[in-house]
């Protein structure tokens, strides 16, 4: 199971290149199950690199996860999302909603009755429609990853969680075919996540999440396990 789970994390690191992602609470499905979701996320703020403004991001994604086994997730999502890049001293730039994804994984590293600690990877690329502005064409990416570390403890039908992360989310764009990679700003890289899952019966739940400091971001999602 160590080997399994080094290769994995290797194998997404070293992929990344293709995409604040929301961790997705300490809630995996069982060894063969799978859970879909349906979420919305919302970054309302995250500054970029020596001064180059900031970024926000709206996204709607069906999730689907699997569990390898009963402390071993992997997650995917699909859908769809929009960029608008604030430069300083300068209009917004507004990209339209288009297509979207992410991939990740869960690993419970701790467990005992009521008490769950996960070691989480989630990453997001988000590619919205082109624009032209003063004749000049526009694209770009919305690069999202990280890496966090949660503790839960349930109750009869109530999970909190709460914990840490090391994110990085990067503005990629082209002017007229030109690319450019703005970074988001290093020094703001750790941040903190406070979550919810809620039971609503043996089979669907909804999960909150807040997340601060590296950005300002939150999610929302409807979730049902099979």
């Amino acid at each position: 199971m160590r080997a399994l789970i080094i290769s994995l994390m290797a194998i997404l690191v070293l992929v990344y290149t293709s995409w604040a992602a929301p961790c997705y609470g300490t809630k995996i499905p069982k060894k063969g199950q799978a859970a879909i979701g349906l979420q919305t996320h919302y970054v309302f703020n995250r500054y970029q690199e020596h001064e180059a403004g900031s970024l926000r991001s709206g996204q709607e994604f069906l999730l689907v996860s699997y569990g390898v086994s009963d402390t071993l997730s992997l997650d995917l999502k699909g859908g769809a999302g929009f960029i608008k890049q604030h430069p300083k001293d300068s209009d917004e730039l507004d990209y339209p909603a288009y297509l979207g994804g992410g991939y990740g994984f869960r690993w419970i590293f701790f467990k005992s009755k009521d008490l769950n600690a996960v070691f989480g990877f989630q990453h997001i690329s988000i590619h919205p429609k082109t624009i032209k502005i003063n004749g000049s064409k526009r694209k770009a990416v919305l690069d999202d990853w990280q890496f966090s570390l949660l503790a839960s403890y349930g109750f009869k039908w109530l999970t909190p969680y709460l914990g840490t992360k090391w994110s990085r989310m990067d503005y990629i764009h082209w002017t007229d075919g030109n690319r450019d990679r703005v970074k988001s700003d290093l020094t703001r890289s750790a941040g903190v996540v406070a979550g919810l899952d809620i039971n609503l019966d043996n089979h669907f739940w909804l999960n909150l999440e807040v997340q601060a400091v590296d950005c300002e971001a939150a999610a929302i999602s409807l979730n049902y396990n099979f």
